[in-house]
């Protein structure tokens, strides 16, 4: 039996964990929810999804856009054993009574506090401690990141402490009424919130984290520092092991992807998905090795980071996979991410 998946909030995460979960051998999308009409809900529609009205939303207005609606979010909530929260940030913690009225599970966003779940996700570094929760939060977009890469280089050479500049995207793309325009703003809460949020996936990990935003669209860049508990017997051996996890993407440098606007150049020749790119992102000549000090870059599509990461927290949930590994690998399939190699 397939599990049935609502998505709540059909807009950047929202659409693309829908056509997700609409290919995971395992799932079944039995709908999603807009507030109001747009076109995205006009997509939700074309592409065959149920679409249903969220919160205050006036049914109405979407049948006089051309738009029917199945019916209201109570009514989606009822007819699902999961919903993925993909609503704007704070909205979440509103939503949960609505969840819990209805008997329903539901993941969450990382714009919302850890508290708002039982538990904090991430398929690489803790699968196994979310198995069987009732409600989980994917973290975010720049926590996933590092998260994963602490799932790589922890169990293979230990962390003393990592140091971490995040390089932050002005807005999404479609976001027209965000900036900075023409500015770099220091985020003045020091360390940054990601620091403490990777350690709701690894509790004993130092980590201390930095953020300022930039005027691009494109994807967050991390510029990090890790003094590693193991000297690694060479660099070679360190990017083997970057290369060898599932949702990593190394490029070379004979590949001439000289920053992030390649690497959406290459995402779009690729063509998965909205042409995102939803594994970490390394390059080669970034790595540095000395010893046991390692310095490296990686890139971080903020559109589409968390996307496989929410199949997963499905799966866990209700005990799809016997581990972390094999879910990946399903759901990496399903989505046609590269193997890891």
């Amino acid at each position: 039996m397939k599990v049935r998946v609502a998505i709540n909030g059909f807009g950047t995460i929202g659409k693309r964990v829908a056509d997700a979960v609409a290919r995971q051998p395992d799932m079944e999308l039995v709908g999603v929810t807009k507030t109001r009409p747009s076109f995205e809900a006009r997509r939700a529609r074309e592409k065959g999804y149920p679409l249903y009205v969220a919160g205050a939303g006036d049914p109405s207005e979407f049948e006089s856009a051309g738009l029917p609606v199945a019916g209201t979010g109570a009514d989606l909530f009822a007819r699902v054993d999961v919903v993925i929260d993909a609503s704007p940030d704070k909205v979440g913690r509103t939503n949960r009574a609505l969840y819990e009225a209805a008997g329903v599970r539901a993941i969450f966003q990382g714009g919302e506090k850890a508290e708002i779940a039982d538990a904090s996700f991430n398929a690489l570094g803790n699968y196994a401690a979310c198995r069987g929760k009732r409600f989980l939060r994917v973290v975010s977009c720049n926590t996933t990141g590092l998260a994963r890469a602490a799932a790589v280089l922890g169990p293979a050479w230990g962390i003393d402490h990592w140091e971490a500049t995040l390089v932050r995207r002005g807005a999404d793309p479609a976001e027209s009424k965000k900036g900075p325009i023409n500015g770099i703003l220091p985020t003045f809460q020091l360390p940054s919130h990601h620091g403490p949020d990777v350690r709701t996936i690894f509790p004993d990990l130092s980590i201390a984290t930095t953020a300022l935003v930039v005027p691009t669209t494109l994807m967050h860049v991390h510029v990090n520092h890790v003094r590693l508990r193991r000297e690694p017997t060479d660099l070679p051996s360190v990017l083997e092991a970057f290369r060898a996890s599932p949702r990593f993407h190394l490029f070379a440098p004979w590949e001439h992807a000289d920053g992030t606007p390649q690497v959406m150049e290459y995402a779009r020749d690729r063509g998965i998905g909205f042409n995102d790119m939803m594994e970490n992102v390394l390059w080669e000549s970034g790595v540095r090795l000395d010893g046991r000090n390692l310095d490296f870059f990686q890139a971080i599509h903020q559109e589409s980071i968390v996307v496989p990461e929410n199949v997963d927290a499905v799966r866990a949930m209700f005990d799809l996979a016997p581990d972390g590994p094999t879910s990946i690998a399903i759901t990496d399939r399903a989505l046609g991410l590269t193997p890891a190699r």
